[in-house]
């Protein structure tokens, strides 16, 4: 039986176990919302996220472990969400692939893989949140990428992912208006990705940025949390990339 419906606004997270999503999920913990965080491999430091969080405020997050390429998952994990605090306030599409796919090497695995996390799961995710999303006139913060409005060298396949993802958050704010508001957040260069190959180094971030450093997740988490309480924003694609797009 789903516990009675609290009056702490409720976000569910994806990939939240680290980075920007962790970041985030202090940030809206720390600003009153209860959580279900979403996390698919990296269980230990979401174990941790979670005791971390829990020692504030027992009983406030709900760790969710799910393939987002699983299409069959995803309303599971709006449904589990509701089921613990009978509530959905905001969904945060967080989760995301990053990896280079230079053209005449790209595989169709590929394409699979970053058009999943990075477009497919946040669509049929916001399907599945989107009624209980629009009972508590809600909202949706994607996060998207500076890239999808303009090309990365060897990045084409993630590129057109994230400008599908921007694509759908304009149109959801049509579709899901006037109950749901929906909004994206473009980071610029706020972290070094895990893969051996770097897109951009210390230096090009340095030249290339107006403020001549790189951000942090922080940044990211403080535009998600501008995103959630502008009330009359939506359609809208938050820059947040200390100058980047002014270069060249």
């Amino acid at each position: 039986m789903p516990r009675m419906q609290q009056e702490r606004p409720v976000a569910l997270i994806t990939g939240a176990a680290r980075r920007i999503g962790a970041e985030t999920a202090r940030l809206l913990h720390a600003r009153g919302h209860d959580l279900a965080l979403h996390y698919r491999s990296s269980g230990d430091a979401m174990q941790a996220l979670q005791a971390e969080l829990e020692a504030e405020r027992p009983g406030s997050v709900l760790a969710l472990q799910a393939e987002l390429s699983d299409l069959d998952r995803l309303p599971g994990l709006v449904d589990a969400t509701i089921e613990r605090f009978g509530r959905l306030d905001a969904l945060v599409n967080n989760a995301s692939s990053y990896f280079a796919t230079p053209v005449g090497t790209a595989t169709p695995a590929q394409w699979d893989t970053l058009f999943a996390s990075n477009a497919q799961a946040p669509f049929f995710l916001s399907q599945a949140a989107a009624p209980h999303l629009a009972a508590a006139r809600g909202s949706i913060v994607n996060i998207v990428d500076i890239y999808a409005e303009r090309p990365l060298p060897a990045h084409t396949i993630y590129c057109m992912a994230k400008a599908a993802l921007v694509m759908m958050t304009r149109s959801l704010a049509l579709e899901l208006g006037p109950e749901v508001r929906v909004n994206a957040v473009a980071p610029g260069n706020v972290l070094w990705s895990d893969n051996p190959v770097k897109a951009e180094t210390l230096a090009t971030v340095e030249a290339r940025t107006a403020l001549r450093r790189q951000g942090s997740p922080r940044d990211i988490a403080e535009a998600v949390l501008t995103c959630l309480q502008s009330g009359y924003m939506t359609g809208h694609v938050l820059t947040i990339d200390g100058g980047r797009r002014l270069h060249i």
